[in-house]
């Protein structure tokens, strides 16, 4: 296997210029809706995006050991080629729509994945607004090992489909020519994604095409303006509580629950997800974590 070039390490100077012209134009065309940048809201996502960096390397030596251990045992290999990594980028790509659809329907993989949510504003500096728990995502891409994709490849191929996000966290480009829109997913069909609006919740969960949300039935077109952030807003700049408040809500919930049946829903039920009233009792709310109408059948 070849050395791989870090493809996120490269595109820090893209981000910051790309940061700062998206600032730029805000100061000299103010939005009338108050989009944008907040101070303390982009110092939140930037910290958030380098405690994830941190963290990210301690689960990566877990996750890397169960990687290699099951190419080890494949008997399968893909050779890197001009042609199989187009290849691998679209698996993974497909994989991706898969887990990130996951982190949206069950608790407590949203309990990792709603911090990213977590901002109410809509700017590049939400692109960097990363989770801390970023271990939930590797099962997922476990028959791609398996199918003979060397672990470096598929880190690879993440790293550009993870780069190929951060331009699509902008309410500075509207919508594309219907050609791009109908394939790739753009910043209009992210927009979408990121908002609290009931017709919109659980949409458009593509990484790099949109083609996906299509083929299986949670594609979303942007007709109103988006409100963003969750159905309940968290109120905290804090870090530490950014990236933990989900799991201490699903443990308060634990400490409520009536039974192992309520608790198994709390943990693998989607994060609205509220057990039948008990004939006779009076209901007590427990607390709701981050309540959510029941996702999109397909």
């Amino acid at each position: 296997m070849p050395n791989l070039p870090d493809v996120v390490l490269w595109s820090i100077p893209a981000f910051v210029l790309l940061t700062v012209v998206e600032m730029v134009s805000y100061r000299i065309h103010p939005d009338e809706d108050k989009a944008g940048y907040e101070t303390k809201d982009a110092a939140t996502s930037l910290s958030m995006g380098l405690g994830s960096l941190f963290f990210d390397l301690l689960w990566k030596i877990p996750i890397v050991a169960i990687y290699t251990a099951v190419y080890e045992l494949t008997p399968l290999r893909v050779e890197l080629t001009w042609w199989t990594v187009p290849l691998m980028l679209l698996a993974q790509d497909f994989f991706y729509y898969w887990s990130h659809r996951g982190h949206h329907v069950i608790r407590v993989l949203w309990a990792c994945h709603v911090v990213h949510h977590s901002s109410r504003k809509f700017n590049l500096t939400t692109a960097l607004r990363q989770p801390w728990t970023s271990l939930t995502s590797w099962p997922f891409y476990l028959p791609l090992i398996a199918l003979g994709v060397h672990p470096a490849a598929l880190a690879f191929c993440s790293s550009l489909n993870l780069v190929y996000q951060f331009w699509i966290h902008t309410e500075r480009i509207d919508r594309l020519p219907r050609p791009v829109e109908f394939v790739l997913n753009t910043p209009s069909h992210h927009r979408v994604h990121h908002a609290s609006q009931g017709s919109y919740l659980d949409r458009n969960f593509g990484g790099i095409l949109i083609v996906w949300d299509r083929l299986f039935g949670s594609w979303a077109g942007e007709v109103e303006r988006p409100v963003y952030g969750l159905t309940k807003n968290i109120t905290t700049y804090n870090p530490l509580r950014v990236a933990t408040h989900e799991y201490a809500a699903i443990a308060r919930d634990l400490r409520a629950a009536r039974g192992w049946r309520e608790r198994a829903g709390r943990v693998f039920r989607g994060p609205g997800w509220q057990p039948a009233p008990v004939p006779g009792v009076a209901e007590f709310p427990n607390s709701p974590g981050t309540p959510r109408p029941t996702p999109p059948t397909c």
